[in-house]
């Protein structure tokens, strides 16, 4: 498997892993700006959980595709 597959711009699924990759650099920014609640800090981390899984679950199409 090649690095280089996962570069396609006119693929849709490119640009959703680009946006979850923002989504999880603004997670993290998130949790060092804010002192976050319990409550706050369980939704960051299922957020981020699901954003982890579903980036990977994104490459790994457009990497065998």
């Amino acid at each position: 498997m090649k690095l280089t597959r996962l570069y396609q711009p006119r693929n849709p699924l490119f640009w959703m892993v680009l946006v979850l990759n923002a989504l999880s650099g603004a997670l993290g920014w998130v949790t060092h700006t804010y002192a976050l609640g319990t409550l706050a800090s369980v939704l960051v981390v299922v957020f981020a959980a699901g954003n982890a899984l579903l980036g990977a679950r994104l490459m790994w199409r457009l990497a065998n595709s």
